[in-house]
This record gives C-alpha cells, sequence and structure tokens, in this order.
C-alpha cells in the first residue's frame, strides 16, 4: 500500500471517503502514554459537501447543534454554508471508530474546498476536533484513518518510520506507520452500543487506582510483544498477545458477556481474539487461523454477532461526489 498524499485543493462540491479502524493493542492506555497499534480497515465513510443557503446535514436542519462532531468540524470554516451528506457502512457505537472516520472524510473534504492541506495538518485538525466532541481521548483512531493501514502511537523506533506528532494542549503523541504482515482480520460487533467516552473515563478511575501502575506497565508490555510480533509476521505470537490484552481487558472492566461470548465461539478457529475499541459492549476482532476464516465468519454470525472480514485500507481520499451511494 502507497503512503497517501497530501489532500488536494478542491472546488466544491467536495467529496471524501475514510476508513474505520481497529485497535490491536494498547486501548485505554494509550492515553496515558503507552504504545498502541491500530489498523484501518476497509468499511468506509463518504461525505460530500455543497454549498448552500443552509448549513445542514443530512438534510436535517439542527444538524450542527445535535452532532458534536459536526458541531466541531465548522469552528473556524471559512467555506459559508454547507449541505453535507453522509453515508457510512461502519456499525455505530461498535468500537470501530464511526467518529474518526465522521470527522476524517468531513475535514477532509472542507480542506479540499479550503485549498488543501498536508496530511499531518489533517491529522492534528480531525484529533482536535473529535477530542473536543468528546471531551476524552488519544488521536489514534483519527491519525488511522487519516493514514491508512497499519500505526502506532508511542512505540519509538520500533514501531516504524515516523508520521507525525499529534498535541493536546501539554500531551502528545508520536504516530508512526507500521509494517503489513499482509493478513485478513475479522471484526464482529455484539450489537451492544457503547460509549467511548464514559468507558475510557472508567477506566482512567481504575488506573488511578493503588495497583494501576502495575496495570498500566503491563498494558505497555504487551503492546510491545504485540507489535514486535505484528512486524515479524508472527501469528502465534500475536494471537498469545491478544490473549493477554484481552485479560488486562477484562480486570479493568471494559469486557461484556456478550463478547466473552463471540471469544469462546471464535477460539477454535482463531490464533487469538479480544474486545476491540473502548470496550463495555462494541466488537471483538480476531486472527483467523490460515484457511479457517469463512469458518470464523459463520461461527460468530451463528454466536448472534455482525462479523465482517476485512484488510487494511489506504487512508481517507477525495472521491468523486456523484459517487455517494
Amino acid at each position: 500500500m502507497s503512503e497517501p498524499g497530501a489532500i488536494p485543493g478542491r472546488a466544491l462540491p467536495a467529496s471524501a471517503r475514510a476508513p474505520a479502524k481497529c485497535i490491536l493493542f494498547g486501548e485505554h492506555a494509550v492515553v496515558r502514554g503507552a504504545p498502541e497499534l491500530l489498523v484501518a480497515i476497509d468499511l468506509h465513510t463518504q461525505v460530500v459537501v455543497r454549498a448552500s443557503g443552509r448549513t445542514r446535514l443530512n438534510a436535517d436542519p439542527p444538524g450542527p447543534s445535535a452532532n458534536p462532531y459536526f458541531r466541531e468540524a465548522l469552528v473556524g470554516l471559512r467555506l459559508g454554508e454547507v449541505d453535507v451528506r453522509s453515508v457510512s457502512r461502519i456499525p455505530r457505537a461498535a468500537g470501530l471508530g464511526s467518529s474518526a472516520a465522521f470527522v476524517a472524510a468531513l475535514a477532509a473534504a472542507f480542506a479540499a474546498a479550503d485549498g488543501g492541506c498536508d496530511r499531518a495538518a489533517l491529522a492534528q485538525r480531525c484529533f482536535a476536533v473529535e477530542r473536543s466532541a468528546q471531551g476524552v481521548g488519544s488521536p489514534g483512531d483519527t491519525s488511522a484513518s487519516v493514514a491508512g493501514g497499519y500505526v502506532t502511537l508511542n512505540a519509538g523506533e520500533h514501531g516504524g518510520r515516523p508520521l507525525w506528532t499529534a498535541r493536546h494542549g501539554a500531551e502528545s503523541w508520536e504516530v508512526r506507520r507500521a509494517p503489513d504482515p499482509g493478513w485478513v482480520w475479522v471484526v464482529a460487533y455484539t450489537g451492544i452500543p457503547r460509549s467511548t467516552a464514559d468507558a475510557v473515563r472508567a477506566v482512567s478511575a481504575r488506573l488511578a487506582r493503588a495497583d494501576g501502575d502495575r496495570l498500566l506497565g503491563e498494558f505497555t508490555e504487551v503492546a510491545r510483544h504485540g507489535i514486535a510480533a505484528v512486524a515479524a509476521g508472527d501469528r502465534p505470537a500475536v494471537g498469545q498477545a491478544l490473549g493477554r490484552n484481552q485479560e488486562l481487558l477484562r480486570e479493568v472492566g471494559v469486557s461484556h458477556p456478550r463478547a466473552e461470548a463471540l471469544l469462546d465461539a471464535a477460539a477454535p478457529v482463531c490464533e487469538g481474539a479480544k474486545v476491540t475499541g473502548a470496550g463495555c459492549g462494541g466488537s471483538i476482532v480476531a486472527l483467523p487461523r490460515p484457511g479457517r476464516e469463512a469458518e470464523l465468519v459463520r461461527r460468530l454470525a451463528r454466536a448472534g454477532a455482525v462479523p465482517f472480514p476485512v484488510r487494511p485500507s489506504p487512508g481517507v481520499e477525495l472521491v468523486d461526489p456523484a459517487s455517494l451511494p
């Protein structure tokens, strides 16, 4: 997968498409500086932005007040009134970055109509919008949607080639390009929606307890092992790291009975699996054993999930406005 270039300038109407993401290692702990590995996956959100006499989202006049991500994305916009249409294949509140993909697609279309921008500036803008809308969180989701492929945060030189540094106040996260082992993953939505902000706050409170430093150290260690194993293409080692990461997520209280049932269903045909994203519902991610991808999808569907076999996706890109489904 080639590195994406800058977002070029384009007159309205402008349209952009951005991918979902899946966190493989390090969710929650990344907020406190621990490493994280994410992959942008081939489920997408597309937006079209047109000049209009009234700012709306999906023909809804209260759009800016009803959608906090849309409202924050409009701050500082120099395009005048705009009509935005959005279509998505990403389940909402499923731990797969639906808000990050919407923000990335919207910000890219706005940037194109405003003369274009480079990826680093776009990633910082997307993080600022999502952080303002949620009040908490790291730049992992938005960076994955902007960059595409595999990306790491806070992983140092072992995390791949530097892409950019995202900042919020005195906090900073180094974002790097991680190698792609060429695998198919399976994500499966439990059907239980969750709130990222609520889960992040709950885990932050858990890590503030007496054994919080021990837990944070274990999250850091398993993420480092997982990042190294993915880079080496070592499927059994990745499976072991996924299992250990899931044990830690149980310990901080963000697993869910529905997720546990899906993990049990997946276990016979996968190298390893875990909750992905904020947890407390949402989705799981599993690395299928070679040749068992279809069987894994069937097992998860029979267990009541909505499964998706996924591959790495390029980052946000401009597309033909007429292509909106």
